[in-house]
């Protein structure tokens, strides 16, 4: 896909930003080389940032190998924050971040999805996060959901996780908070926070695929999220894997989640008396350590069902680079032993040499993507995050010192 595209110029606008605030002042040429894109491109996309107030010119570098000095670029927005929120079942994750993606500040609160009075107590956990902040300025809020959101500037949810069914989420946060919001699938924005600060930089097609209490993937194309027709793209969790087998969460037989989610793994580890009920999965991992040989088996046979299934997904995407992240990988050393034997095994023959990187897992990583989304969202030329979008580049704007 052509490093012009609409969709891949708007996160390459943002990553000059990010960039430009974590590591300094830099030169067009230093751009071009760190974000791997053409130095005419850099030229193009500075040309604009420098016309919208958002970058300014600093003084001229001292040339190395004794050609013309090189004309440095700041960021002129540093006060500008995002605030990222991941929201599950049990708990929600809070960060601020800054306009370089490094995360402020954060909070772990708990939550109860299944209460009827959920958005409100969501809202209210939200106020108190803002209030606690400093004067940075602030964008706009990204909530990341185990769902389907419909569109990123509305955010109607539906989470089989959550149990929430057409959730006005999104309408609900703006109106209570006086804020522009943007919901996302959580997989999703992770995606964007790695195609912007993680092993993501420097690939334009990636997977990255969450293991826990779902399973998910984020697809990643010529360096745009693909979200499908309705924001669910990526559903690996519910690919069937076996005709007639468990039951899932989705209410269908056999998918792939209800043989190695955290629920499944605990119900088999329970069914071959690794643990009793009552335990999850941190005793099934424990016992793994321990060198129980029903809970090693547990783990070896979702990690080889895993890498069977995600060959296909590669087979069909062909990604350069495959990211694995999730509360589950914290026993990745008994998943992999039959996961890379079982992926490469099923790979045809041109990509077997796929990469494959496992992140540690860190719950704030959830929440730093969804504020990803907010700090994206001001370069949304293809109108994803509607109105929402442009209140934030406003804002951005603004931060600024300029008019927009």
């Amino acid at each position: 896909m052509a490093l012009t595209s609409p969709s891949r110029t708007d996160v390459n606008r943002t990553a000059i930003l990010a960039r430009l605030g974590g590591q300094g002042p830099a030169s067009r040429a230093d751009l071009a080389r760190m974000l791997g894109v053409s130095p005419a491109l850099v030229t193009q996309l500075t040309r604009d940032l420098l016309a919208e107030g958002l970058i300014e010119e600093l003084d001229t570098s001292t040339s190395q190998g004794g050609g013309r000095p090189a004309r440095m670029l700041g960021v002129v927005a540093r006060t500008a924050c995002a605030i990222g929120v991941k929201v599950v079942a049990d708990h929600v994750a809070f960060v601020e971040v800054g306009i370089d993606g490094s995360v402020l500040r954060s909070a772990t609160e708990p939550f109860d999805a299944m209460s009827p009075l959920a958005t409100s107590a969501l809202i209210e956990l939200a106020r108190t996060f803002i209030e606690a902040g400093g004067d940075n300025r602030l964008l706009g809020i990204g909530v990341g959901i185990p769902g389907t959101v419909d569109e990123q500037g509305i955010g109607v949810v539906d989470s089989t996780q959550l149990r929430w069914n057409q959730v006005p989420l999104g309408a609900s946060l703006r109106r209570a908070l006086d804020l522009p919001v943007v919901v996302e699938n959580n997989v999703n924005a992770l995606s964007v926070a790695e195609r912007l600060f993680g092993q993501g930089r420097d690939c334009a097609d990636f997977l990255v695929v969450t293991i826990g209490t779902g399973v998910g993937a984020g697809i990643v194309s010529g360096g745009s999220i693909l979200r499908g027709r309705a924001g669910g793209a990526g559903d690996i969790g519910h690919i069937p894997v076996a005709e007639g087998g468990p039951l899932c969460q989705c209410g269908n037989h056999g998918c792939l989640e209800a043989f190695v989610g955290e629920s499944a793994l605990v119900a088999t580890a329970v069914r071959d008396g690794v643990v009793n009920d009552g335990a999850d999965i941190r005793d099934v991992r424990e016992a793994a350590d321990a060198g129980n040989a029903a809970a090693v088996r547990v783990f070896d046979d979702a990690g080889r069902l895993l890498g069977r299934t995600l060959a296909g997904v590669v087979n069909m995407l062909d990604p350069e680079l495959v990211v694995i992240l999730g509360e589950g990988v914290e026993a990745w050393d008994h998943w992999s032993p039959s996961f890379e034997p079982a992926l490469r095994a099923s790979l045809v023959p041109g990509k077997r040499g796929v990469e494959v990187a496992v992140e540690t897992w860190q719950d704030d990583r959830w929440a730093q993507g969804a504020a990803a989304l907010v700090l994206a969202t001001p370069f949304d030329t293809h109108g994803v995050a509607g109105e929402q979008g442009r209140l934030m580049r406003e804002r951005l704007v603004s931060s600024a010192g300029v008019r927009p």
